[in-house]
């Protein structure tokens, strides 16, 4: 997924009124300000309320679901062979949020001040901290992606990671 294919998902989105995040590899670079590697798909976090507009907007744009984990996830995946991994969160009113994980009753935690912005060639795009980056990157077997976005993180924001 080019940084221009990234833009356009984004936009779309905004334009139908949907708040998103991006969460993952793609999250990762935003923080730094540079593509640091290929991307093979976009994380986007979205209030679970406006899910019916992101799947509108986005099936008009030719994109169709793939994979559904739901509460949890899902995938869709559009034209060129873009994947989008979908994560709804519900809000509550301080600005936290939860993601249903695959343990009942264990949600995932996203703290208020985690929502940031980081940039994308130049456009300011929404997404998740460094530290919040970093608490998703815990509890499995890093793949060698994983490792350079951490090493990466850890150079740029002086954060001690789990690895």
């Amino acid at each position: 997924m080019s940084p221009d294919d990234a833009l356009s998902v984004l936009s779309l989105l905004g334009e139908a009124g949907a708040e998103v995040w991006i969460a993952g590899g793609w999250g990762v670079d935003a923080l730094l300000g540079r593509q640091t590697r290929e991307h093979r798909d976009l994380d986007l976090l979205h209030r679970q309320e406006q899910e019916p507009a992101v799947l509108a907007a986005l099936a008009a744009a030719g994109y169709a679901e793939t994979l559904d984990w739901r509460p949890v996830r899902f995938v869709l995946s559009g034209p060129g062979g873009l994947d989008l991994d979908l994560h709804p969160l519900a809000f509550a009113p301080d600005g936290s949020a939860l993601q249903a994980s695959p343990e009942p009753g264990q949600p995932f935690v996203y703290p208020a001040a985690c929502f940031t912005t980081g940039t994308i060639d130049g456009v300011t795009v929404p997404c998740i901290s460094a530290e919040q980056q970093n608490h998703f990157h815990q509890g499995y077997r890093p793949a060698e992606h994983d490792l350079a976005d951490m090493a990466a993180l850890r150079a740029a924001f002086d954060l001690a990671t789990h690895f």
